[in-house]
């Protein structure tokens, strides 16, 4: 994710996040009275919480209300369920919807939840370079190797190469919260309305002229256009002053404060998710707070193309020569010519995985085990991911053309180990890492909660 020997002038603020780290390590220690504890807990920042404005209000309101629907039967909070955290509500690869809900569409729901820091899609440097240094001593041990008469030189260093990152959906295609509500009111798989003109209509007529009206003026009663270009809006300001959207109070983060104990397992998982010879989630699944004391969202927002397996259970995969590209189509359209990106897709949260039934772009898995297989035997074999074809041949990365193989990630562990090599993780470490998970989901009980004092004398 960037070469960190031409990045080490951003690593100063970043002091606290690195000591995280040794702290991690410090707390792991077998048969110290501490074990499990953050010996050295910050205070992380998180958003207020205070009474939704009017507007959010309205959005709330906006945003369960199934008679918006062609069908009728179907809201946002039907494939973005609260008590799923926003996610999918059930097991099943993709949702179903249009006009008789009878469509199925070619991807799962994201999460809606920490979507506030999302950032509008763009193309540059990688934003976690700058915010999640590598800790110090890894900085100071590239530097040896940097040749002197560059250093002395004073040249500035090469940039990092360009890389997609920020935006909503699986492929970034909306810039904004609002747009992002937007998307599924005419989708025709979704809630499948013909036109935003009809959306207008549905809104008349379950009454929200009269609840915007006020907040925005006549305008909106006799513009349609702007009628849901405000209702979007409410549900955007839903989506961000609703602490629900964002809670931050897993496991995990109590643990961050110094105020929850993990398990041995969940400690061993830290250490597998964020160790770059093993695991090496937190590559992408950054696990550390910013330097300001914001929570982490376990993502880079950034794209990659991975090679998962092709899901047959799909109506759209029926049709051989249909390919589900991300960045390249079919849903987004302005990136289709620039192949390099092509199979690439958004690096999602992992705060409440473990609470999700279907992973992936493609809903291919509905197991954490089965994601944690795929990432350690990819490489190593790929006879137990991908099928194989009438002669008994495996078709690894059978679900993206050949053209575009190169896009994959073959570098980064542990996706780097060849044919026949050792994994980098064995069942017993997989299943510690998916005890780590379960920790980053939202509502750890206010009665395990205690403070580091308490647990120091367990």
């Amino acid at each position: 994710m960037g070469d960190w020997t031409t990045r080490a002038r951003w690593w100063a603020p970043a002091i606290t996040a690195i000591a995280l780290a040794g702290a991690v390590l410090h707390a792991a220690v077998p048969g110290s009275s501490m074990s499990g504890v953050n010996p050295h807990p910050i205070k992380l920042v998180r958003p207020p919480q205070r009474p939704l404005s009017a507007l959010a209000m309205v959005g709330k309101r906006i945003f369960h209300d199934a008679s918006l629907s062609a069908s009728g039967r179907q809201s946002c909070a039907s494939c973005h369920d609260p008590a799923r955290s926003f996610g999918p509500p059930d097991d099943r690869d993709t949702q179903i919807g249009g006009p008789h809900m009878d469509q199925v569409g070619i991807r799962p729901p994201p999460s809606l939840a920490y979507l506030y820091r999302q950032t509008v899609f763009s193309i540059g440097p990688p934003i976690a370079d700058y915010d999640n240094p590598p800790p110090l001593s890894q900085l100071v041990e590239q530097a040896k190797n940097v040749p002197r008469a560059t250093k002395a030189a004073g040249v500035a260093p090469p940039p990092a190469a360009p890389v997609p990152q920020g935006g909503l959906f699986w492929d970034g295609r909306a810039d904004s919260l609002m747009l992002q509500a937007m998307g599924p009111m005419t989708n025709p798989a979704e809630m499948a309305n013909r036109d935003v003109a009809a959306v207008a209509r549905k809104l008349e007529r379950a009454g929200y002229v009269a609840r915007l009206e006020p907040l925005f003026g006549r305008t909106v009663v006799n513009n349609p256009a702007m009628l849901v270009e405000e209702a979007m809006s409410a549900v955007a300001r839903y989506q961000i002053e609703d602490v629900a959207f964002h809670r931050f109070d897993s496991k995990y983060d109590y643990w961050l404060e110094g105020k929850a104990r993990l398990t041995r397992a969940e400690m061993r998982g830290m250490q597998l998710f964020n160790d770059p010879a093993k695991g090496d989630c937190a590559a992408c699944h950054i696990s550390q707070p910013s330097p300001d004391g914001l929570p982490p969202l376990f993502t880079d927002t950034e794209y990659e193309a991975l090679g998962v397996p092709r899901n047959r259970r799909l109506a759209a995969n029926r049709d051989p020569h249909f390919f589900d590209l991300g960045l390249c189509g079919p849903l987004r359209k302005d990136l289709a010519q620039q192949t390099q990106y092509c199979g690439m897709f958004l690096t999602p949260t992992l705060r409440n995985a473990a609470k999700r039934e279907v992973y992936f772009h493609n809903g291919v898995y509905h197991r954490l085990i089965d994601v944690l297989r795929f990432y350690a035997l990819r490489g190593t074999d790929p006879g137990k991911i991908y099928p194989r074809d009438a002669r008994g041949r495996v078709m690894k990365y059978d679900d993206l053309p050949r053209r575009y193989w190169a896009n994959i990630d073959t570098a980064d562990a542990p996706f780097d180990r060849k044919f026949g090599e050792k994994p980098a993780l064995t069942e017993a470490e997989m299943n510690d890492i998916i005890a780590f998970l379960n920790t980053l989901d939202d509502g750890y009980g206010a009665g395990e909660i205690t403070t580091i004092s308490s647990l120091a004398r367990l």
